[in-house]
């Protein structure tokens, strides 16, 4: 049971990494600086942060026209879902 609380906290941690990522991001191209490379979103994304990353471009209207993210931070949801239910499955 201990394996669960270890995955939600690493889960949340991701997702809030994601989001405020997502914030620092639309500052800085707001104030056109040297901004976050998408490759880092993405793999972010894979590791668990995808419904932080998603909820941080709904929220600032950022990376909302790039149709890679609109797609495909739901479709990394969708696999985070069910590789981390998988996990958990054969933990218990």
């Amino acid at each position: 049971m201990e394996e669960w609380g270890s995955i939600l906290y690493y889960l949340v941690a991701a997702n809030i990494i994601g989001f405020v990522m997502m914030y620092i991001d639309k500052k800085k191209a707001v104030r056109r600086h040297y901004r976050i490379p998408e490759r880092t979103f993405w793999l972010l994304g894979i590791i668990g942060g995808s419904v932080g990353i998603y909820i941080g471009m709904q929220s600032f209207r950022h990376k909302t026209k790039h149709r890679s993210f609109t797609i495909g931070m739901p479709v990394l949801i969708v696999i985070n879902v069910i590789s981390f239910s998988w996990i958990l499955l054969f933990m218990s």
